[in-house]
């Protein structure tokens, strides 16, 4: 039996990679690189695409993806490339119903707005079932085409009704991982047997009010949605985003099925981070403040025998090193892929950052209020988007996706929906607290004005976005090839970040 790492003086884990080298918790065949899944298809299919085409594992973010099928066939889909994945779809039908209703032979006016889709539902239609399956199928066909590399995509647990003909959509175009954080994925790892099995699945989403006994779910049955005939599917490999050793523990022990490893997430990433433990105190900026207690135990994740991989802050040569020597598989990093040419984030504000980067100027906050989900949220402080506080209080609050709506049950016993970023006279009718709408900004519509598809409402214009990364946006200039460059690749990033490790590791790899 191996030795796990040793906690250095400073705290460090650290360890030699030879004391490994026989150790069942290294696993050499796993990628050292994945490449975190971002906001709404900022990891989108041609990040991924690029990265997974460098040996390592490209990532398309699962959120919303129904949506951004829909509004990009509105765009007109110029280049073709969601008509050509839609036309290998294996389900006859599906891609002409969702063409006939959202395709836009040369677009939209850009003064039109988009059409809306229905907001998720606990029980969808054909239509909302429709756009889910094909929307994360055509994201993952477009990340694997043409080359044999490494697709994952990633989900969050928060985000629950939208989960199950999500999975199956991503699982029919051959997805290889499944990644899941912003909850405890506790039962994902056995909807994943179920799917590739071809049996029904459920899944239980949280209401505030219910009773003990009571258990609400949404199903999906891939059978039925199939018509009776089912393609072959394979089980993709299930990593889940946690932040702590004892969430590790459990979920090894008691998920309900098998948990093929872990990405170990620091409160310095981008997106949502895990809430520090014990009493939240904030700092003078008002943010919550991590302490010692919020170090995860890497010793005790490497006991459990599976690959990790860490996560916040190792956008770094050295930093890569030091996971390896503890241990871990390798890292996960988002920021830096965040601002490559590949990502999908919108041209003008990828300029911005890494100018503002370039002028030691960029600042980005951990706002405890912001997200609906009352996890604190990673905020870019930038001119002309939601963190600006003119920009927010101007923005009439609508929620009209739903995709972080809370159900909850009404005093007549039904099961009601509704969101801290909603409108406030709307959302206090329905029983919520004031408190809970303090500060909170529209991260749905928000996340699709960063890729250039939000909402154009008549009487505001363009939704403005909201943009989220970690706190090593701040350096991401680094990344730039030249003083004179206006960008990067996804492939400079990966030579980047593999500069400092041993040849000789990463060809056993």
């Amino acid at each position: 039996m191996c030795e796990p790492p040793r906690l250095a003086a400073d705290g460090l884990m650290r360890n030699d990679l030879r004391d490994f080298k026989d150790c069942p918790m290294v696993h050499r065949r796993e990628p050292i690189i994945i490449q975190g899944g971002m906001g709404v298809a900022v990891s989108g299919w041609r990040l991924a695409r690029a990265v997974s085409q460098t040996g390592q594992l490209g990532v398309v973010s699962g959120t919303a993806l129904d949506v951004v099928l829909a509004r990009r066939l509105q765009l007109g889909d110029p280049d073709g490339h969601l008509r050509r994945a839609m036309a290998e779809f294996p389900l006859p039908g599906v891609a002409q119903r969702i063409l006939d209703r959202y395709f836009i032979d040369g677009g939209k006016r850009a003064e039109a707005p988009f059409r809306p889709i229905p907001v998720p539902s606990a029980h969808p239609t054909r239509e909302q079932l429709d756009l889910l399956v094909m929307g994360n199928f055509v994201e993952v066909f477009l990340a694997r085409e043409d080359h044999d590399g490494l697709i994952g995509v990633n989900f969050l647990e928060k985000i629950q009704l939208p989960t199950l003909p999500s999975l199956f959509g991503a699982m029919l175009a051959g997805v290889d991982y499944i990644l899941m954080g912003a909850g405890i994925p506790r039962t994902i790892p056995g909807v994943l047997d179920s799917l590739s099995q071809g049996e029904s699945v459920e899944l239980a989403y949280h209401v505030t009010g219910a009773g003990p006994d009571e258990q609400h779910v949404t199903t999906f049955d891939p059978v039925a949605y199939c018509g009776g005939e089912l393609p072959w599917l394979e089980r993709p490999k299930f990593l889940a985003i946690i932040s702590s050793a004892t969430l590790a523990t459990m979920l090894a022990r008691k998920a309900t099925g098998y948990v093929d490893g872990f990405v170990v997430e620091g409160p310095t990433a981008g997106g949502h981070n895990a809430p520090p433990r014990g009493n939240v105190q904030l700092n003078e900026r008002g943010e919550p403040m991590y302490g010692p207690r919020d170090v995860p135990d890497l010793a005790a994740i490497a006991q459990l025998g599976r690959p990790f991989w860490l996560a916040g802050s190792y956008g770094d040569p050295q930093r890569v090193v030091e996971a390896l020597e503890v241990g871990a598989a390798g890292v996960q990093v988002g920021t830096a892929f965040a601002y490559c040419h590949e990502s999908g984030l919108d041209e003008e504000i990828r300029r911005q950052v890494i100018a503002l980067s370039r002028a030691g100027r960029l600042d980005v906050k951990t706002d405890p209020l912001a997200s609906p989900t009352g996890f604190p949220f990673k905020v870019v402080q930038l001119d002309g988007t939601i963190s600006d506080d003119d920009v927010y209080v101007q923005r009439h609050r609508v929620c009209d996706l739903g995709y972080l709506r809370h159900a909850y049950k009404t005093p007549e016993g039904t099961i009601g929906w509704r969101c801290g970023s909603e409108d406030i006279d709307a959302y206090l009718r329905k029983g919520g607290d004031r408190s809970d709408t303090c500060g909170r900004k529209c991260i749905c519509n928000g996340l699709l004005a960063n890729i250039g598809i939000g909402q154009y409402r008549k009487d505001e214009g363009p939704e403005k976005p909201l943009v989220t990364s970690g706190d090593e946006v701040r350096d991401v200039a680094r990344f730039l090839p030249s003083p004179d460059a206006d960008g990067y690749s996804a492939e400079d990033v990966v030579a980047y970040l593999l500069s400092a490790v041993e040849t000789g590791v990463v060809a056993a790899r």
